[in-house]
């Protein structure tokens, strides 16, 4: 293990969280707009916005068991990391070129492909550069860094759209994409790890390798997602507030700015106190939010938000730490693409399943509805820890 450390982190997972920082940075640069642009530009109809982002996400989240196995099976991570990240990265260049909504269905869908190839891979790496007192810090650490990112993007994208490029999208999808080429040279700087197994010579992927409490642990994840809303969706709430959503950015900023505050001093209780009592406390607080939301009181919003974000910040990380402790490690990858895969479908399905409930009835049914999945989901991973 390298020793080498840069604010307080082992260097190569203060890099990778610097990648994430850049990618995000000029990812949300380019998606925080771009249901404006496909609207109002390219003259697309409403559903195909939703459309886009269902079917990218999809695929995102197919991809991401097959870039996990790919990753134990060559016993090589690095270089499956980079080639996603370049994928998306090109992608943004591209945009400064299309003329019709479809052809950013393609881009779309490549930028998703990249995000598959890249995120499990890149989780092991953290976790095994990571020293293991100090893996609950470092992951949520990273974590940070990435919503630092997903603050930046959004803001900087709004200033220089509205006040210099005098709304010159295309010229805003380039800046994004130069931004992002700073994602693929900070790898220049992080090492590749291999680990002391010999390279498991099945490729094909296999639910054997998860023992009965992880198979419980992720069913109970998958149920968790489907009642804990993609935020895109939850934050809709503030519609009570503002029935414009001008001042959705604004909310985005607020939970961000909170899960950063949280991040880090989270990750090093977990380190302390371990991931069974915060994963349970994430999921206790994630009901509290959605109850809190259910109400019909806008004056409740802003502490359910808050809540919102404590739930998330002891969840994210923490979810792939304890997989990763209780794995064998040449399928650490594997593992972490198959929660991660599970948790992405869960909040594609959550989020249609809440809206129809949000549309034919009203918020407080969706968020109730909400919280009752997530109990459940409680019940069934402290069955799952206690193994």
């Amino acid at each position: 293990m390298n020793k080498k450390k840069i604010l307080g982190v082992n260097k190569n997972v203060f890099y990778l969280s610097l990648v994430s920082l850049f990618n995000d940075f000029s990812s949300e640069m380019v998606y925080s707009i771009m249901p404006v642009f496909l609207t109002r530009v390219l003259g697309a109809p409403i559903w195909f916005v939703g459309f886009l982002e269902g079917f990218a996400e999809a695929l995102n989240n197919i991809l991401k068991i097959f870039s996990g196995r790919l990753a134990d099976y060559l016993n090589r991570r690095k270089i499956l990391a980079v080639f996603g990240y370049s994928i998306s990265t090109l992608t943004r260049f591209f945009l400064y070129l299309v003329n019709n909504f479809w052809q950013i269905l393609v881009l779309r869908v490549l930028d998703r492909v990249g995000k598959g190839l890249r995120d499990a891979p890149r989780d092991a790496l953290i976790y095994l550069f990571s020293e293991k007192e100090q893996l609950n810090k470092l992951y949520n650490f990273h974590r940070a860094f990435d919503t630092i990112g997903a603050i930046l993007g959004p803001i900087v994208g709004f200033i220089l759209l509205n006040y210099f490029l005098q709304l010159n999208y295309r010229l805003l999808f380039l800046i994004a994409s130069l931004l992002g080429f700073l994602t693929i040279l900070t790898f220049i700087f992080v090492e590749d790890k291999k680990e002391n197994y010999s390279k498991n010579k099945k490729f094909i992927f296999s639910l054997k390798i998860f023992p009965a409490n992880l198979k419980l642990y992720l069913i109970s994840f998958f149920l968790f997602s489907l009642g804990y809303f993609p935020l895109s969706f939850t934050l809709l709430r503030i519609q009570t507030i503002d029935s414009s959503l001008k001042t959705l950015p604004l909310f985005y900023f607020i939970f961000n700015f909170f899960f950063v505050i949280f991040a880090f001093p989270i990750g090093k209780l977990a380190d302390k106190y371990g991931e069974r009592l915060m994963l349970k406390l994430g999921f206790i607080f994630a009901i509290l939010s959605f109850l809190i939301f259910s109400i019909p009181n806008n004056l409740l919003i802003f502490p359910a938000i808050v809540l919102l974000s404590l739930s998330l910040a002891l969840i994210d990380g923490i979810k792939v730490v304890y997989l990763g402790k209780n794995i064998a490690q040449e399928y650490l990858a594997t593992a972490q693409g198959t929660l991660n895969s599970l948790y992405g479908f869960g909040q594609l399905f959550g989020g249609l399943i809440g809206g129809l409930i949000w549309t034919k009835l009203n918020f407080t049914y969706a968020f109730i509805y909400g919280c009752f999945l997530i109990l459940m989901s409680l019940i069934l991973i402290d069955l799952a820890l206690r193994k």
